[in-house]
């Protein structure tokens, strides 16, 4: 097999294009695969499909996977047309997707080297430029969102990731059932919300069971006012009411501290994660060291044994049933006479409803957290992100589930 037939063969060159020429070069380490087209007259318009006279042909050139050592590039003159309609375009190439200059095959590869490492990692493996790398993710991202089928989850997630220092956000969205990132948005208004419950007609927005979120009021607005019967789907998060009656037990814990250390008593020294820890992940050397404590007269002992006690009322299914439960909770933490508990109760009896339908769907945002989670190891691994749309793309490439290869790609 001769040369030409054989990179045509290993490249799916077919008619009307055809290999014209082989250089290799050994001084530059580089192989040069010529491809010219036989058509004549006239070609598609890449716009219509229409028929179109030949405008000129331009000289491209594409990076593809190497040959053995040698770096391979494609050179082709590709002819460009005069549509009436759309002007004079170039016309599409089998190897290529339109403004790329690299081949299919090599924006595959890269792809995958995405997902194993960062941008700055994969350009310097492929002695590529940051650019040309980040190029090849926002085209990954842009027709992976295209190919996306426009369908609104039945349960949704919606949490806010920092982008930097400085109280810059962006709102993101998820699918609860696969974990998968369907929006993310600028800010955490309500508009940043919005922006994603307007893709949907009303219909789509009907078939929303539960939106899973903290208690961030432009969320709940924006959901109030886009998805029929609201009230009846907002779940509070688990995992929220928990940050905020831990943060409680941590204030009630540091005041004690400090007024025990004056009478000489240093109980509460050095347990501070003791008291924040879920219990059952707790070993037995902790729980012997610092379990007494939770048998006693001390305050903190009484703000934890409130928050483990509301963390025990979300396994009702009865909404009835858990919603004495959780008035009977609120009388006993406004009752502690620990202001810290009482702030977090009134919270609690203000958003009673949310966290009810919570509790009676078995929802939780665990998922957006662990999405959350995956986020900032994005963050870390990129040392930062200075663009925030970067920061979006990189979100939907490694947490949107999409099909990001190029035509006839597939992994």
């Amino acid at each position: 097999m001769h040369d030409k037939e054989l990179y045509a063969k290993i490249l799916g060159i077919e008619e009307p294009w055809q290999v014209t020429d082989v250089e290799l070069n050994l001084k530059e380490g580089e192989v040069q695969i010529h491809i010219a087209n036989k058509t004549r007259g006239r070609h598609q318009c890449p716009e219509c499909g229409k028929a179109a006279e030949i405008h000129d042909t331009k000289e491209r050139r594409w990076r593809h996977l190497d040959t053995c050592q040698y770096r391979t590039i494609l050179v082709a003159k590709v002819p460009r047309v005069k549509c009436s309609e759309h002007g004079v375009k170039q016309i599409k190439v089998p190897w290529s997707e339109p403004g790329s200059r690299f081949t299919a095959m090599y924006e595959a590869l890269v792809i995958d080297w995405i997902k194993e490492s960062n941008i700055s990692g994969v350009a310097r493996v492929m002695g590529l430029t940051w650019d040309q790398v980040d190029g090849i993710m926002q085209r990954a991202v842009s027709r992976g969102l295209e190919r996306r089928e426009k369908e609104i989850p039945e349960n949704i997630g919606v949490d806010e990731k920092a982008f930097r220092k400085g109280h810059e956000y962006v709102t993101v969205v998820s699918d609860q059932n696969n974990h998968r990132v369907q929006h993310v948005a600028e800010g955490r208004k309500k508009e940043s919300l919005g922006s994603y419950y307007e893709q949907y007609s009303d219909e789509d927005l009907k078939r929303v069971k539960t939106v899973t979120m903290d208690m961030w009021e432009p969320f709940i607005q924006s959901t109030i006012d886009s998805i029929p019967e609201a009230e009846k789907k907002i779940c509070y998060d688990k995992f929220h009411v928990a940050k905020h009656l831990g943060e409680a037990v941590d204030r009630v814990r540091r005041k004690e501290n400090k007024e025990l250390i004056r009478w000489g008593d240093g109980d509460l020294k050095g347990t501070r994660y003791f008291w924040l820890k879920n219990p059952e992940n707790m070993s037995d050397e902790q729980w012997a060291s610092y379990g007494i404590l939770t048998k006693t007269a001390l305050k903190t002992a009484r703000a934890w044994a409130i928050k483990e006690l509301a963390m025990s009322l979300w396994y009702y299914r009865s909404r009835g049933w858990a919603r004495r439960a959780w008035e009977k909770w609120y009388g006993r933490a406004i009752r502690s006479r620990l202001e810290p508990v009482k702030r977090v109760a009134r919270m609690v009896k203000q958003h009673m409803e949310g966290i009810l339908n919570a509790v009676v769907h078995n929802v939780t945002n665990a998922g957006s957290e662990g999405i959350n989670s995956v986020i900032q190891k994005i963050i870390n691994t990129a040392r930062g992100f200075r663009n925030k749309e970067r920061f979006k793309n990189a979100i939907y490439f490694y947490l949107g589930g999409l099909d990001l290869y190029p035509e006839g790609v597939r992994r």
